[in-house]
């Protein structure tokens, strides 16, 4: 398994200094930058702060539901990409920017939905700790970038901080939020139905995806989901598969990523003295009915091992087959079968 390299900030801005004095001309590369717009439809249940500045419109405490649409402004600037491609880490060349926020009807934002231009199931997705609204827009469209996921795809924020010591505040507030996901979760698969939708979620998303459905499972149980995917779930193993049975009736496939150089579920295993379910080493046999992929002999693309669906390309290719083309696990290029429902995703040799 291959393992980064740590450098201090000032290697880095050294490496990238030296690398620049041999990059080709601006002109070459047609533009020293690439701007592009791109909007992100959401509903949140996050308060409404009464700041226009997009990047403190909705703020950290809880709220009622508002939806609409972030605007972000996306640049690349391609001659950080050589740079970037020779690294032995992750070194951005494209950036973001919210530009704007425009609330519109939920009822808009499902035309848009059904408008747009995929065969796939649509896909709502929720973050996880440490993400305010902003930054929560930024990551849900390099989840999109990544994973090819640009249409049909419906970004569901709860009032996390965005602040790194905040942990159980956050966590205190997901399970506050676990109820509207649920309804958000329903009344999408309402919506689209027949048609059935897809919901993914990351970290303590992950965990909150988890709870919905099972309070789906009471109170809607005629919900029938078509994928379920869990991205480094933050959340306790045995517990998950406690109420999994539950979940299990909802949805046709349960998908859970995991890896072993998490070092975000590491701590978050001291911290509640249990095993994360998106940790690798777990007993995952034992999880009837749900498919397991490890990642851990990918490069770790963040120092934090943590953030793998956004910046690791062979995980964004591998959800790619999974939502847009419907295959499980078997059918998917890249995955060497470990057990009965457990698969190593791997580099070509």
């Amino acid at each position: 398994m291959i393992r980064p390299y740590v450098f201090s900030p000032f290697v880095v801005g050294l490496i990238g200094i030296l690398h620049l004095f041999n990059l080709p001309s601006a002109q070459a590369q047609d533009g020293v930058t690439q701007r592009s717009f791109v909007e992100m439809p959401f509903v949140t249940i996050r308060n409404r702060t009464g700041d226009s500045d997009p990047e403190d419109f909705f703020g950290d405490e809880r709220g009622t539901e508002f939806s609409g649409w972030c605007d972000v402004r996306q640049t690349k600037v391609p001659a950080l990409s050589s740079i970037a491609e020779a690294a032995p880490f992750r070194i951005p060349w494209e950036f973001m920017t919210v530009t704007g926020i425009r609330e519109a009807p939920l009822g808009d934002i499902y035309s848009e939905l059904e408008n747009a231009n995929t065969t796939r199931a649509p896909i709502l997705y929720t973050h996880g700790y440490n993400i305010g609204f902003e930054k929560g827009c930024r990551r849900a469209i390099s989840l999109q970038d990544n994973a090819n996921l640009q249409d049909g795809f419906l970004w569901f924020s709860w009032p996390s901080d965005g602040v790194l010591t905040n942990y159980m505040r956050d966590e205190t507030d997901l399970f506050w939020s676990a109820p509207s996901l649920a309804d958000a979760i329903a009344n999408m698969s309402e919506r689209f139905a027949p048609q059935k939708i897809n919901v993914t979620g990351h970290s303590l998303g992950g965990r909150g995806v988890a709870l919905s459905l099972y309070i789906m499972a009471a109170q809607h149980p005629e919900v029938k989901l078509e994928n379920v995917v869990l991205l480094a779930p933050d959340m306790d193993f045995e517990t998950f598969n406690r109420i999994l049975p539950a979940i299990r009736d909802i949805a046709m496939r349960i998908t859970i990523y995991t890896t072993v150089d998490d070092r975000a579920l590491d701590l978050s295993e001291s911290l509640h003295g249990y095993p994360r379910l998106g940790q690798s080493g777990n007993p995952v046999e034992i999880l009837q009915g749900v498919e397991v992929i490890d990642v851990s002999e990918l490069p770790t693309d963040s120092a934090s091992g943590h953030l793998y669906h956004l910046y690791g390309e062979l995980v964004g290719k591998d959800l790619d087959q999974l939502l847009n083309q419907g295959l499980g696990a078997a059918a998917r290029e890249n995955l060497k079968q470990l057990g009965h429902n457990h698969w190593s995703l791997q580099e070509n040799d």
